[in-house]
């Protein structure tokens, strides 16, 4: 890597490359979850969002000798996943009745669900919680898509922001630039329910 700080991620593509099938298994253990969540927050269908995670990880093995040692394999691996996603998102603009039941029918229910917490709220916090989950994700789903895309790999990808350019392709100031416009309309469409705290956006890297 860049930074001279090893990658123990592109280790185990060095044996992907060589056709290891446990190493690719160790990374898709890894980074199924991250993936189907991003997925998931963009494309707002669970459905698609599990065939785009599972395209991301068969392109990750197709193309493994595409992988550059030089550069951190999860950058990488965003980096497909943001492909294919706006190329859903595309496809939706062009054919729109495609996608209206799926936005119909869309459920928080099936959402990519969460390890059980035995501090887990009362039913009627649950309902509130739900409620605000969608809100956040309407607000989420009316920014541009790239706009949406670095809010959610600043909140969710525990990347930092020369990560999340790369996977933009764009450069750090205009990475900053897109979080911070993004933060910024989300506040704003969220502030009645700001106030209640029972959602927060996150900190400033």
């Amino acid at each position: 890597m860049a930074d001279g700080t090893p990658d123990p991620d592109g280790a185990l593509m060095r044996r992907v490359k060589r056709g290891d099938r446990e190493a690719f298994t160790a990374l898709v253990d890894k980074y199924r979850q991250p993936i189907l969540n991003l997925t998931y927050r963009m494309v707002g269908d669970l459905s698609e969002a599990e065939d785009l995670a599972q395209t991301t990880f068969v392109q990750v093995y197709r193309f493994a000798d595409r992988y550059r040692e030089d550069a951190r394999f999860s950058t990488w691996l965003y980096t497909i996943a943001r492909n294919l996603c706006l190329n859903e998102i595309r496809r939706r603009q062009r054919h729109p009745a495609d996608s209206l039941e799926s936005v119909r029918d869309r459920d928080d229910d099936r959402a990519p669900q969460q390890q059980a917490d035995p501090r887990s709220p009362s039913p009627p916090d649950e309902l509130l919680r739900t409620e605000l989950e969608g809100k956040v994700q309407e607000a989420l789903d009316a920014l541009p898509p790239n706009q949406k895309l670095a809010v959610l790999l600043c909140r969710d990808g525990d990347l930092s922001y020369e990560d999340i350019g790369k996977i933009l392709g764009c450069s750090v100031s205009a990475t900053k630039s897109l979080i911070h416009r993004g933060r910024e309309t989300l506040k704003k469409r969220l502030k009645p329910y700001l106030r209640t705290g029972a959602w927060d956006t996150p900190e400033t890297q």
